[in-house]
């Protein structure tokens, strides 16, 4: 239902004769579990390229393998790096991909043809899986419109609308744990609701100088710009209309991270000894999908690991991640989140299954690997593999689009969908010939 539906309700069931508590009780658990129903996806977006043949496909042994050694996870036969304990003790819930193939071994080019499934073109700005989602999740049975940004990036900048245009543009957020600047209203003091009421009427004043704009401008236009016109001002209104909207609501404090325990602050690495702004970014994800966010992007950068691999990753690299990945994960299944959540670990491509003369590891998009889990998705299992060495793939490859095409049917979107550019052209969201990975539902 919708919300003047539910205020006629809520109107309706305030004038019975139900005790008070027990009928704000009532109310509040029931919004709960509408902001559940809200499908979301989160992106672990670990910005240079991880070594991922020393995190999930280790090679013990080979001359390629390094020094880590394997350890047990809760998934039967799937072992994984001795530097990701707390992972391994949610790996039940996730899904390793050890055979992803792609083209592009540049930074910038992998970058964006992992964000979008497409490879990069000078000539047309593809939309990020975030923005995707942000598009397509509202048009889902049982969506509930929230006030906040349907797209929040949390540290990172890689994940722009392409052509979907503004209104499905990343809300960024550089300092997770620090409310974003201006979200209080400036210059207006008062009480709660009087404080709403004057960003409301700041609100109203805005639409209507709006549209005595687009009136004024229109008659001069002809009528293929006068449409171009409408639709970049109804996207500037929509964006605009969000910001009241988040301003003037509660659902502003999700940002805020002081009433989280100090116990689950630690866990994620968010608090404590070795406290660290990636930890602060998975609790405030987990934060903003409960509110019914579709779409959360947070980045681990510094894995362009040329030099000294295994000392940045044992020292550097791998506590914060296996903090706050484990801690996510677990948080979502005890709350009851995981199954209308889609997590999704990757970087821009893998690295060398060779050790260089530097104890490092060089750009390898031939062969590596992803995890995903959530929703629709089947965790406790390694999909694929690679040959002895780590330098191929030996079984079930993986195309990027067909890793695409998983994430979104696993939130109940359908890979198929196409969304049109600007001048009408169709792109499907999953690549040219992107196909769900069966063996994973």
């Amino acid at each position: 239902m919708n919300r003047r539906h539910f205020l006629k309700h809520v109107a309706g069931y305030s004038a019975l004769a139900l005790p008070g508590i027990e009928f704000v009780r009532t109310i509040q658990a029931n919004a709960q579990e509408l902001r559940r129903a809200n499908k979301s996806v989160i992106i672990m977006w670990m910005g240079g390229g991880p070594a991922t043949i020393d995190i999930w496909d280790l090679k013990p042994g080979r001359p390629t393998g390094g020094p880590f050694r394997e350890i047990n996870t809760s998934a039967q036969g799937v072992r994984i790096s001795e530097h990701m304990p707390r992972t391994a003790e949610q790996m039940r819930h996730l899904a390793v991909i050890r055979s992803l193939t792609t083209t592009e071994g540049d930074h910038n080019r992998g970058t964006q043809l992992m964000h979008t499934s497409y490879t990069p073109n000078p000539a047309i700005a593809f939309p990020s899986i975030g923005a995707i989602a942000s598009h397509e999740i509202p048009k889902l049975a049982g969506y509930r419109e929230i006030s906040l940004p349907n797209f929040i990036s949390i540290g990172g900048g890689n994940n722009g609308p392409g052509f979907l245009g503004m209104t499905y543009a990343p809300f960024n957020v550089q300092n997770p744990g620090t409310p974003p600047q201006n979200m209080r209203p400036f210059g207006v003091a008062g009480a709660e609701s009087e404080v709403e009421d004057r960003i409301r009427r700041r609100q109203r004043l805005f639409y209507t100088l709006e549209e005595q704009f687009m009136n004024g401008r229109a008659p001069h236009l002809s009528e293929k710009d006068r449409a171009r016109f409408a639709d970049a001002s109804k996207a500037h209104q929509d964006v605009y209309g969000k910001g009241f909207s988040l301003v003037a609501s509660r659902e502003g404090r999700v940002f805020d991270l002081k009433n989280e325990s100090p116990s689950l602050m630690e866990e994620y690495g968010a608090a404590g000894t070795g406290n660290n702004n990636f930890g602060r970014a998975a609790i405030l994800a987990r934060r903003l999908v409960d509110a019914g966010v579709s779409a959360v992007e947070l980045t681990l950068g510094g894995w362009d690991t040329h030099n000294q691999n295994f000392d940045a990753l044992s020292t550097r690299q791998l506590p914060p991640l296996d903090r706050a990945l484990g801690a996510l994960v677990r948080d979502l299944v005890d709350r009851g989140m995981w199954q209308n959540t889609v997590v999704v670990w990757m970087g821009e491509f893998g690295r060398t299954p060779r050790i260089n003369q530097n104890v490092g590891r060089d750009h390898w998009p031939a062969c590596w690997s992803v995890a995903v889990g959530g929703g629709a998705l089947r965790g406790g299992q390694a999909y694929g593999s690679t040959d002895e060495d780590g330098m191929r793939v030996a079984n079930n490859p993986v195309r990027v689009g067909d890793l695409f095409a998983t994430v979104y049917r696993a939130l109940g979107i359908d890979p198929t969908t196409q969304v049109r550019d600007a001048i009408g052209r169709p792109f499907a969201i999953a690549g040219g010939n992107g196909r769900a990975i069966e063996g994973l539902f």
